[in-house]
Parts: C-alpha cells; sequence; structure tokens
C-alpha cells in the first residue's frame, strides 16, 4: 500500500506553486529513470531477431522476438496500468522495471542454455521493460497543466534517447564483453538491458515520494466542486470517450507500421553483408529519431494542436515506408533517414496521441483507461512484428515497407473525421 504520509498533502499544499514544484521534482525523476529504461529497451530492438534467426534457424521467424516481447509489453501495460490506478504511480512503474529486467537475464540464460522454450518465455517477460518504458510518460503528466502535458512527454521521452541511442551503437562492445565471459555475443545487448531496467527499477521504488498521480486525484478533489464536475462529465462524456478513440487509434497505426519495418532492417541488413556494427548505427539513429525530437514535438503539439502533429505522423511514416521500398540494401545513408523518418512518425503519433488521451480522461480512471489503451498499442505492435518476418519470407522487404507506408496513410481520414466532429459540437 501507498504510504499514507509520505503522500499526503495539506490544504495549504494545494497552492500553484506547490504543485509546480512536484511537477519539476516528478519530471525529474521519471527522466533519470527514462535514461536506463531506455537503454533497457534498445536490446531486443537491435539484436532481438538476429538472436532469434540464429536459434530457430529461419528468416521467417526472425519477427518473433518483436511479436513476443510486445505481447507481453501488452500484459504488462495492463498490469503497470491497474498497479498504479490503485497504488499509485511507483508501485506501478517500479514493478514493471523490475520484470523487464527479470526478463532480459533469462534471454541470456535461454542462449547460454540454447533452449527455444525458456527464450520465448523470456521474451514476454522481457516486454514488461518496454511497456513501463512507455507509461513512465504519463506520469510526467499528472501533475502538469493543460498547457504544459505535450511538453511533458516530452522532456520524459527526450531523456529515453540518451540511453536508448547508447545501447544499439554499444553492441561490438557488449558483444566481446559477453564473449570475454563466455556467453554468446549477441546476449551481450540483453545483459546491459538486464542492468538497466533494474536500475530504473530501484530509482522509482526509492526516489518517487510522493506519488504523482495521487497527489493529482487530491489536488483536482480540492480545487473541482462536486456540481461543476458533474456539469463537466455530463456535457463531455461523448467528446472525452471520442478523444480515447482518435489518440488509441493513432498510436496502434503508428505502432504497427514502425514495429514492422523496424523489426526486419536487421534482417534486410544482414542479408545485403552488412555487420553487426552497422546495423547498430542504422538502430541508433531510429531509436534517436523516436525520442530526441520529443523536446520539440512536445512543444510542437502544445502549440498546434494534437490534430495536425497526427496527420504529421502519418505523412512522415508514409515517406519512411517509401524510402525503405526504394532504398538500395546496401545503401548506408538511404537506410539511416528511413529509418530516422519512421522513428519521427512514430514520435509524432505517440506524443499527439498520448497528450489525446490524457485530455480526455480524469485523473480518478486516467491511469486504467492509460493501461487499456497501451495493452491495444502493445498488441499492435505485437500483430505488426510477427507478420513482418512472414510477409518477408514470403515477399521482400520492399513490400512490407510499401505495406506500412499506405498503412500510415489512414491517419489522415481518421484525424479529419475526429476534427470536424468535434468542431459540429
Amino acid at each position: 500500500m501507498v504510504n499514507a504520509q509520505t503522500d499526503r498533502l495539506h490544504e495549504d499544499d494545494y497552492s500553484s506553486e506547490k504543485q509546480k514544484s512536484l511537477y519539476k521534482r516528478t519530471l525529474f525523476i521519471i527522466s533519470i529513470s527514462q535514461v536506463f529504461g531506455g537503454a533497457g529497451l534498445a536490446a531486443g530492438v537491435t539484436v532481438g531477431a538476429l538472436l532469434a534467426q540464429q536459434m530457430l534457424g529461419t528468416d521467417a521467424f526472425a519477427g518473433v522476438p518483436s511479436a513476443l516481447f510486445t505481447l507481453g509489453s501488452a500484459g504488462a501495460a495492463l498490469m503497470v496500468g491497474r498497479l498504479s490506478q490503485r497504488y499509485g504511480r511507483r508501485i506501478g512503474l517500479s514493478t514493471g522495471f523490475m520484470l523487464g529486467g527479470i526478463g532480459a537475464i533469462g534471454v541470456i540464460a535461454s542462449a547460454m542454455i540454447n533452449s527455444i522454450i525458456l527464450l520465448l518465455i523470456s521474451l514476454l517477460i522481457y516486454g514488461a521493460g518496454s511497456a513501463t518504458n512507455l507509461q513512465a510518460r504519463y506520469a510526467g503528466t499528472d501533475l502538469a497543466t493543460n498547457k504544459q502535458r505535450a511538453t511533458a512527454i516530452s522532456i520524459t521521452m527526450g531523456f529515453t534517447t540518451f540511453g536508448a541511442v547508447a545501447g544499439p551503437n554499444l553492441v561490438n562492445v557488449l558483444g566481446d564483453f559477453a564473449v570475454s565471459i563466455h556467453v554468446p555475443a549477441l546476449t551481450g545487448p540483453f545483459i546491459l538491458a538486464a542492468a538497466a531496467y533494474i536500475l530504473a527499477g530501484v530509482v522509482l521504488f526509492v526516489l518517487l515520494r510522493p506519488n504523482p498521480l495521487i497527489i493529482a486525484r487530491r489536488i483536482e478533489a480540492a480545487s473541482v466542486k462536486v456540481e461543476h464536475k458533474e456539469l463537466v462529465v455530463a456535457t463531455n462524456d461523448t467528446y472525452n470517450n471520442k478523444g480515447v478513440v482518435v489518440g488509441a487509434t493513432i498510436m496502434v497505426l503508428t505502432q504497427i507500421v514502425m514495429v514492422a519495418i523496424m523489426t526486419m532492417t536487421p534482417v534486410h541488413m544482414s542479408h545485403h553483408g552488412h555487420g553487426l556494427g552497422a546495423v547498430g548505427l542504422v538502430i541508433g539513429f531510429h531509436i534517436g529519431a523516436m525520442y530526441l525530437p520529443s523536446l520539440i514535438t512536445g512543444i510542437l503539439v502544445d502549440k498546434l494542436g494534437r490534430i495536425a502533429m497526427g496527420i504529421a505522423s502519418g505523412i512522415t511514416l508514409l515517406l519512411a515506408g517509401l524510402i525503405s521500398a526504394f532504398a538500395p540494401g546496401d545503401s548506408m545513408i538511404l537506410l539511416v533517414i528511413a529509418l530516422m523518418l519512421l522513428g519521427l512518425g512514430w514520435n509524432f503519433g505517440l506524443i499527439s496521441g498520448t497528450a489525446l488521451i490524457v485530455d480526455s480522461t480524469e485523473t480518478s480512471t486516467r491511469a486504467k483507461t492509460q493501461g487499456t489503451v497501451d495493452v491495444l498499442i502493445a498488441l499492435s505492435g505485437a500483430a505488426g512484428g510477427a507478420m513482418s518476418g512472414m510477409i518477408v519470407a514470403g515477399s521482400s522487404f520492399a513490400t512490407l515497407s510499401l505495406a506500412g507506408g499506405i498503412l500510415s496513410l489512414l491517419l489522415i481520414p481518421v484525424i479529419i473525421w475526429a476534427a470536424r466532429e468535434a468542431k459540429q459540437k
């Protein structure tokens, strides 16, 4: 249970200055944990498909690791959301990161004993880290004002960049370290993931006090009169539901496209003679584009609006799909550009979609709703990862990329429809 004394605010602590101070402190702590969390999630992205290809002996199931840890992240998203709803962000997020670290340790063990079953189970558990890394972005918004929400999301995601970019670019170093301790080279990034996720969990468990979601509920209860609250709920219920649906749709479609193309890029590159160092470089640029622009994206989402940036996401993903499809397999420059655009489009979609979700929920049910939406995002990523290997094995990487680009176009009519409906109200 949450420590009541730790998380309790006195009546005179509900001032805007106190809230501002707690908001900054929460962002700082979440940002520290995201540096570690970013390093943890990069392992599976960089070498997960290659490890599966090596252990399973076929490209057709190279997308299985991505599908499994994304599927695992679906269950973890629900768990973290429910734990956060009941006990606050500290318990939910720290538990999720710890499980991610345990999963990474399991992946290392499976490679050492060449156990496919242990690999599959461990990848499911490892997915908890990815889910928690995404759930942490919501914690930054708990104490933010309406005009700070997208910016708060962008700050936490921006700090993820430091770990997420470093991980892929340390593939060769981590591989050499793994060999030096007599474990397979491809498990090197998972050694980093285990340590990073566990450290992220410890940071949140020890430092995330007071619990931001619980404090946000108390601030809302103290500042909103019951009769006014009932009026707002009565008049905005339909709009809120629509906001959740549109935000979820944006994030689901961007996740499918991003995961599908990203998952098969390392395999595509290996077929064209690129080594692990080159793969790590391309994925590093991709992950950098997923998180580093957040510092600007959040401001744009708050200034230009959720709808405009959602449309920008669809257009950017289309460009990424087209370049991936038509770029020569031996062209590092074009692959880097394509994967950077892929990460940027995902970034636009995630931040604009997340802001819509936060705008459309109340603190009393927010964590539960956020966890449910992240389940859908994770399941869509699992589907994209699983299908990606089959599409490439049955056709080509170009076909997969084109399909992803075309799918991203569905974002535009959905967002325009939502904007038109909102104007009619």
